[in-house]
């Protein structure tokens, strides 16, 4: 996956926490010299364009503090939105029987994109349903998945 260091995460985790969000995930991107930081948070209701303002603002100031990521970066704080990333266990366990879009870090069968259903998380792997066919992902191995949405 392509989450930000586990240094950086311990910073923003306890700043949104205590703002009253969820942290969905923190991805950290290269785009040449420079990084993107992108902050995904949650809320029981939702959250707006002011959320994510309130929270941009707490967390560049604690950033720029503790100086965890080196070089120039941008800070994007984001709601997951319809197509929401999926990090970790429990975001694949929450979202059971939901169709999910993912992409490997390397081939797996010749291919790295597969779309289907996700039916478990077990011994450390994604259970993905793909066109009737049952198929393990190691978590590492996952380079980026996502919900699909429903309209």
């Amino acid at each position: 996956m392509r989450q930000a260091p586990t240094n950086v995460q311990a910073v923003v985790e306890p700043v949104v926490s205590t703002l009253g969000y969820e942290l969905v995930g923190v991805e950290y991107l290269m785009q040449g010299k420079h990084g993107l930081l992108r902050v995904y948070i949650d809320a029981e209701n939702g959250v707006v364009v002011e959320d994510c303002q309130r929270v941009s603002h707490q967390l560049s100031g604690v950033l720029d503090v503790e100086n965890v990521i080196k070089g120039q970066y941008q800070l994007e704080v984001s709601s997951p939105g319809l197509d929401r990333p999926l990090f970790n266990e429990a975001h694949f366990e929450r979202f059971v029987g939901q169709e999910v879009k993912l992409r490997l870090t390397v081939p797996m069968d010749g291919r790295r994109k597969f779309r289907g259903v996700i039916k478990g998380f077990r011994d450390a792997q994604v259970v993905l349903e793909v066109d009737g066919e049952e198929f393990l992902f190691l978590l590492a191995a996952i380079d980026k998945a996502n919900l699909v949405p429903k309209f």
